[in-house]
């Protein structure tokens, strides 16, 4: 199983003067210590109540990724989600290609139908009625395709038109950055995981009997379309406290080991104490070693 590492909070202290350092230091960490993968939320407001007050600091995500591309040689890179209404598809297509291409191919392409309304009105993004943002979502993925594939021919949908759809320069990635579609609706989402894309995101606290039924529903959807069901990467999110009196080492060997018995290979940290670089250390010491046959 891999492992990686998403970065959801940037309130550490002596943020905002370090928060570039401070950055920089976790992914290099993360890269040294193994992980496979480094992520950060595309987000403009903080997660409230969640993970903190909606003004807590937040980085806006590609341009976070930009840097650490230039911060790291390995790991992988990518948002875990960006929602579709914030920006045109033709433009998140080309923040990706550029990712890739000055990361040297190490960018994936997250991407899902957005839920935060509050941050939306907060900053006046348009939130349509969730069956127009699924219907936006599917419009982007084809468009993504289409730029990746070289064609440059005009993309007419419903919400979307493109009249010469050119990405030059092309990603590095072949056939182009994995496509992570976020999210676990049954009927539309995981449909359009087997349909566009090469890498499903779920939450591992769902637990593992819904888990296992949703990774059920995507392979009815590969059935019907015929889609090779092993050909999607599996990845479960999961929030981690690496600490003495919460989660330790074995229990979070245990719970890969879990996600791995399910069919998943790639478990996405968020690490509550992840600015320490303590933990992320622990994680490669004594996790990565255990979890990687798996």
């Amino acid at each position: 199983m891999k492992l990686g590492l998403q970065v959801v909070r940037f309130d550490w202290p002596g943020s905002p003067q370090n928060t570039g350092a401070k950055l920089a230091e976790i992914a290099r960490a993360a890269e040294a210590a193994g992980f496979y993968s480094l992520w950060v939320m595309d987000h403009f407001y903080q997660i409230a109540p969640r993970l903190g007050p909606a003004d807590a600091p937040m980085l806006e995500g590609y341009s976070a990724l930009h840097f650490l591309a230039g911060q790291t040689a390995r790991i992988n890179l990518g948002t875990l989600v960006s929602g579709v209404i914030y920006r045109e598809p033709a433009f998140l297509v080309k923040q990706a290609s550029t990712l890739d291409v000055l990361s040297g191919g190490r960018a994936y392409f997250g991407i899902g139908a957005a839920w935060y309304e509050a941050e939306a009105v907060g900053l006046g993004f348009r939130f349509p009625p969730i069956r127009e943002r699924f219907e936006r979502l599917e419009e982007a993925l084809q468009i993504a395709k289409q730029m990746w594939a070289g064609d440059r021919s005009p993309y007419h949908g419903k919400h979307f038109r493109l009249e010469l759809p050119i990405n030059s320069p092309q990603p590095l990635s072949r056939p182009h950055p994995p496509i992570l579609i976020g999210g676990s609706g049954e009927k539309k989402t995981l449909r359009m995981v087997a349909q566009y894309g090469d890498a499903c995101n779920l939450f591992a606290r769902m637990g593992n009997e819904e888990l296992a039924r949703k990774l059920n529903v995507l392979r009815g959807h590969c059935d019907r379309l015929g889609r090779d069901y092993e050909q999607i990467e599996k990845t479960a999110s999961c929030t981690i406290h690496l600490a003495p009196g919460n989660t330790g080492s074995g229990e979070l060997i245990e719970l890969c080991r879990g996600l791995a018995g399910l069919g998943f290979q790639h478990a996405i940290l968020s690490l509550v104490d992840v600015h320490e670089i303590e933990p992320i250390d622990r994680i490669g010491r004594e996790v990565l070693p255990e979890v990687s046959p798996f």
